[in-house]
């Protein structure tokens, strides 16, 4: 049986290295966008999750002509009313680090009692035409005083995850994904990805079968 090419619809190395630990064991060859030179972006001007990862998956697919996992997340301070949220990426500015974008995390919330936040991750799997699948995870956790650990990346080393005692940035890749909010999304992409598979060929078939329909798009 052929494998299935899977696009992660990222640039990210580091997502990237966590989708393929992840389905090291099933039949797919996963390319992240680092594979394809440049590509237009869709872009990421939705004002939830979802419509973040939808747009990316389904823009990215109908490009390419293959099918993309896409997935959008950040982080939800309740102190902050939840920002940085969908501008987790941003935070700080256009093309800010994640240096930046940690260092205003930390001026916003220095002299606050409530370090309460959580992350979310939305998991959007397209083909070149048509709905989408959606898979959602979340991680609560507190946001620490100073940055802590040198795994990960974006606010993993001031994400504080109080079971383990231990940020985001101190867990080995292992730890991370059977914790996080990535991780609890891809588990629920990992449970139902023979399903998902036997979703994307038909989706393929019927595109190239003839008088296949190609009005689905919402």
């Amino acid at each position: 049986m052929g494998k299935t090419l899977l696009v992660i619809a990222t640039r990210n190395k580091g997502k990237v290295a966590e989708f393929r630990e992840m389905f090291k064991d099933f039949p797919v060859e996963i390319k992240s966008l680092l594979d394809f030179g440049s590509i237009p972006q869709a872009g990421e001007d939705g004002e939830t999750f979802d419509d973040n990862a939808y747009n990316k998956s389904s823009f990215t697919a109908k490009i390419l002509g293959i099918p993309v996992v896409a997935e959008d997340s950040g982080l939800v301070v309740e102190a902050l009313d939840g920002a940085p949220g969908v501008y987790s990426a941003r935070y700080a500015g256009e093309d800010a680090t994640d240096e930046e974008n940690i260092a205003k995390l930390l001026k916003e919330m220095k002299d606050k009692i409530n370090r309460a936040a959580y992350f979310v991750s939305v998991i959007s799997v397209a083909v070149p035409s048509g709905p989408a699948l959606t898979y959602e995870g979340r991680c609560e956790g507190l946001i620490a005083e100073t940055p802590s650990g040198k795994n990960g990346f974006g606010y993993d080393p001031v994400f504080y995850y109080p079971p383990l005692k231990k940020t985001f940035a101190e867990m080995s890749i292992e730890e991370k994904n059977a914790v996080s909010h990535r991780g609890k999304a891809l588990a629920e992409l990992k449970r139902e990805f023979d399903k998902a598979l036997i979703w994307i060929k038909q989706r393929l078939a019927e595109v190239k079968a003839p008088g296949g329909s190609h009005n689905h798009d919402h």
